[in-house]
């Protein structure tokens, strides 16, 4: 068994890792960039390695510094988690050359399945089904636009390299095409350094099916079911369950049996996920499933596979590493109830997912579920990586424990004052098709605006707060007389005593609230902090209110034209220029943050009138880029 084990990984994934490795006695080490100096992975490590500067091309994808770290704290193995260098053939190589264990499959194997291009063709010959599409060598534009001409509108763009969710582009119409191939490339090259694309058939009902498979030394593969990952926006997985809603016992089999084979193909050891896209027009049915791509390494959303299995993934990958065999059989493993996972990421829902970058302050976290994370409170979020605050799991008998241990979850914690998306999962959650099992993967697109719009403070909300900050206003008083207290609230010396209280939500905004009795009861979550702010949660928006009022804020709205940077970030393309006639939601410019592109638009129509921005050019968050003017102006 290994002894000690470097993690070449940060936030919740170092930490699930670290957690594991403890339990089984091995040492763990810590790497860690500027920005992650006093990170909780760093802290939970029994030792940590400075790798260098904040941006992820200055340190965790420096395999060299990775390797040096290893050899230097006297680290047996290396984990690479997910994501980074995970699926780096050329560094698990090195890993190895350098005399060190790597926990993952074979660099053959990641070689093997890392191009989805080459991969399909793999999968094609071993009897896998694959979806149609082009996976051709010439990448003209000419070329990439006349297959998808002759694949048919709508075509799904993907990057060969790609993954998470990026490099990914749905293209409906042919004169769309070039513009989503071009930002399709800039992201895949960014990423993955590798900007070749392939082109797939769109499926009109599409559901995502992934199965866990896992594969030793000895010769041995097993599958642990499959996961649906349906719920997704652009891409993205929002919410993973296992198993799959509507699953039946012969589909699973067919699925699975087929996971296998792909997994043995290219010989397969430890952890992996065989990733499938189904036709759900008719039912999940074995002849509409197909292949899409293999993960070479641990999945974000391993834990629901953990849940109903009674499986850690991650022991059995330090396991294998150590050349033992699998610790279980296929008839060994079966499902045990339902799981469900909800990714909450410090991202503004009603602007667009921007990320929401900053200080953690207040959290709050219900102990109703698992929580896999990698910050606490005090802790900073921050704009050079992915912004996930933490995964959330619950494990029920059946499907709607699972769900409805997840809305109350959203419910009873917090975490603030940075922006979430923790409404907009309960939103999610709380879809009627959701509820029923009737999944797509165009289901958030087609809901809209509808899960993303958060009001302000129902009256609840507000009637919430004032009837807390009565009650704690009470009990926080040096004073045991309770009959007494209730006299001495409100009291004002020569007039009535006061009956409202006036309070102020975390934007400034103030509001009255009448406190005359505290005998309703408004049934929605609430709790009073130390420094006297009432968290209300309604409907899994949580709202922060005071006594008094927080100072001004700067607000980055585009009503008068003036385009602010949402985020600290790097411009990747300026389409206009100044003295421009533009339209309103015409592009102005893409920055790039947080691994992504996102598009800063027109308010309305007007010209530009003022233009800052230069490709290439690192802009703060609050930074003016362009102001646009009415004609008129």
């Amino acid at each position: 068994m290994l002894e000690s084990l470097l993690i070449a990984n940060r936030g919740e994934i170092a930490c699930r890792i670290i957690r594991t490795a403890r339990a089984m006695g091995i040492r763990t080490v810590a790497v860690y960039s500027d920005a992650d100096a006093n990170a909780l992975h760093v802290r939970d490590a029994d030792e940590a390695v400075h790798i260098g500067p904040s941006p992820a091309r200055e340190s965790y994808l420096v395999g060299e510094k990775i390797i040096a770290a290893a050899k230097a704290t006297g680290a047996q193995a290396i984990h690479p988690g997910y994501g980074f260098l995970s699926e780096n053939a050329a560094f698990a190589q090195s890993v190895i050359d350098a005399g060190l264990i790597w926990v993952g499959p074979d660099p053959s194997s990641i070689t093997a399945m890392g191009l989805k291009d080459a991969a399909k063709k793999l999968m094609q010959a071993a009897g896998v089904p694959t979806t149609p599409g082009y996976l051709g060598e010439d990448q003209s534009l000419e070329r990439l636009a006349a297959e998808a001409d002759a694949i048919g509108y709508p075509v799904l763009i993907k990057a060969v390299a790609g993954g998470g969710g990026k490099g990914m582009r749905k293209v409906d119409s042919a004169d769309a095409f070039a513009d989503a191939l071009a930002s399709c490339r800039r992201e895949a090259a960014s990423s993955f350094g590798n900007d070749h694309v392939l082109l797939e058939k769109w499926i009109t009902n599409p559901r995502h099916i992934e199965v866990q498979i896992f594969g030793d030394t000895h010769g041995n593969v097993v599958h642990l079911f499959e996961r649906d990952c349906s719920l997704q926006r652009r891409h993205q997985k929002v919410i993973e369950e296992a198993p799959a809603p509507g699953m039946t016992a012969v589909t699973r089999a067919a699925i699975c049996d087929a996971a296998v084979r792909a997994a043995k193909a290219v010989d397969y050891v430890g952890a992996g996920t065989i990733e499938f896209i189904a036709d759900g027009s008719e039912g999940l049915r074995a002849d509409r499933i197909w292949f899409m791509e293999m993960n070479t390494r641990l999945q974000v959303e391993h834990p629901v596979t953990e849940e109903i299995t009674g499986v850690d993934l991650v022991e059995w990958q330090l396991r294998v590493a150590s050349g033992e065999p699998l610790p279980k059989a296929q008839e060994d493993l079966s499902i045990n109830g339902w799981a469900m996972e909800a990714r909450l990421y410090a991202e503004d829902p009603a602007k667009g997912f921007l990320p929401s970058p900053g200080r953690i302050e207040r959290y709050v976290f219900n102990l109703g579920a698992r929580v896999e994370t990698g910050v606490d409170e005090g802790d900073i979020v921050s704009s050079f990586y992915d912004p996930m605050i933490a995964k959330v799991i619950c494990h029920g008998s059946d499907r709607e424990e699972a769900r409805t241990g997840l809305l109350q979850w959203m419910n009873q914690s917090y975490i603030g004052p940075l922006k979430t998306n923790k409404a907009f999962l309960h939103a999610c959650l709380s879809l009627s098709n959701f509820q029923d099992g009737v999944l797509d993967t165009g289901l958030i697109e087609r809901e809209g605006d509808a899960l993303t719009q958060i009001d302000w403070p129902s009256s609840l909300a507000i009637l919430t707060a004032g009837r807390r900050f009565r009650r704690d206003w009470l009990t926080y008083q040096d004073c045991n007389d309770r009959a007494m207290k209730e006299d001495l609230f409100g009291f004002r010396l020569n007039a009535p005593a006061r009956q409202t209280v006036d309070l102020y939500e975390i934007n400034g905004t103030h509001v009255t609230v009448d406190v005359a009795s505290d005998n309703v009861v408004t049934g929605l979550s609430s709790d009073f902090e130390p420094d006297g702010t009432i968290v209300v949660t309604e409907g899994g928006q949580s709202w922060f209110f005071n006594s008094a009022a927080p100072a001004t804020s700067i607000t980055s709205a585009a009503s008068d034209g003036a385009i602010l940077s949402p985020m600290p970030g790097r411009i990747i393309a300026v389409a206009v220029a100044a003295g421009d006639v533009v339209a309103k939601g015409q592009k102005l410019l893409t920055l790039e943050a947080m691994k992504m592109e996102h598009s800063l638009v027109a308010p309305f129509d007007g010209v530009v009138a003022e233009l800052d921005a230069a490709e290439g050019r690192q802009v703060s968050e609050g930074a003016l880029l362009a102001r646009i003017a009415t004609v008129e102006d």
